[in-house]
């Protein structure tokens, strides 16, 4: 039984054909219209989404199967039950599951049962279905994966996560400016000292971006963290992808953003507009990279 709790469940090989499907979805959006016939998948949410909840449920209906939307404080998972015996009881009523959770604990502890697969729509520590669709976006727009850099702007949180852990698997250099006090986290650096992997970490944007190909970012206050929010907004302040910046990297970088954007604040109106080309097909592609997913977690492809 497969499961995508994170970009390590992959093998190299089905990493690059899930980039490669997805975009063969993109170029034909009616490619295996039966795939998931007479599959049942539960969409389990614990937090909001735009992108995670349209893309999975629009993939599932065009491959053919049921989704089912389910909020964690509808269920009796909200008043006591164990995620053990909630696991067990959607296993006899499903094929298969997506959730959008708190802790990537919990996601483990589902898959680890392995009743039924299961798939990361986001956690606190990773966001792998994100990431596949970056690096489709990057490697649909022709730019070749091994060769370039990606600079990361803000906190190091579970995108940027996956997508260290994709660039073991596409040789992409990555950089990372944050503030101090904002480290990568623990668990994720084991995996760099396991791959020998090399970040380079900056405290200045404006040394990360040099020789940049993608400059990527993504809010301050992510969901969660509203209490801090204010603290954020001034740590962060000076980590903004505006066209000062923009200054500082090659002429042809791209920016990205995995949205949702929190205009003026980590990105600016002037950078959003002129990147909103890349930065809507990205979340397009959650559609297409979503299919494949799909498709892998059922041993389809």
């Amino acid at each position: 039984m497969r499961h995508l709790l994170h970009l390590m469940n992959l093998k190299q090989d089905e990493f690059f054909t899930l980039l490669k499907r997805g975009i063969e979805f993109k170029n034909n959006r009616l490619l295996n219209p039966t795939a998931l016939k007479n599959k049942s998948i539960a969409l389990l949410f614990e937090k909001a989404s735009t992108r995670t909840r349209i893309s999975f449920s629009i993939a599932i209906q065009e491959l053919g199967g049921h989704y089912l939307v389910l909020h964690a404080n509808e269920l009796q998972l909200g008043r006591g039950e164990t995620i053990e015996d909630t696991t067990y009881v959607l296993s006899r009523y499903l094929d298969g599951i997506m959730i959008r959770t708190n802790s990537q604990k919990k996601l483990e502890t589902m898959a680890n049962l392995n009743v039924l697969p299961v798939i990361n729509g986001l956690s606190d520590l990773y966001h792998p279905c994100q990431a596949l669709a970056d690096y489709m976006t990057i490697y649909d727009l022709g730019m070749p994966l091994d060769k370039i850099k990606i600079a990361f702007i803000g906190e190091p949180n579970n995108v940027f996560n996956s997508l260290v852990l994709g660039s073991i698997y596409t040789k992409t250099k990555i950089a990372i400016a944050c503030p101090d006090g904002f480290d990568i986290h623990p668990i994720v650096k084991n995996i760099i000292k396991q791959y020998q992997k090399e970040i380079e970490i900056y405290k200045n944007p404006k040394e990360a971006v040099k020789n940049a190909n993608v400059i990527y970012t993504d809010v301050w206050v992510s969901m969660g963290q509203e209490k801090e929010a204010e603290i954020r907004k001034k740590v962060f302040q000076p980590y903004s992808v505006n066209k000062d910046l923009l200054q500082y990297a090659p002429d042809d970088v791209i920016v990205m953003h995995c949205l949702p954007a929190h205009r003026g604040e980590e990105i600016t109106d002037e950078v959003m507009d002129q990147f909103s080309h890349i930065i809507f097909q990205q979340a397009e592609n959650r559609l297409h990279i979503q299919k494949a997913i799909l498709e892998w977690i059922f041993g389809l492809i």
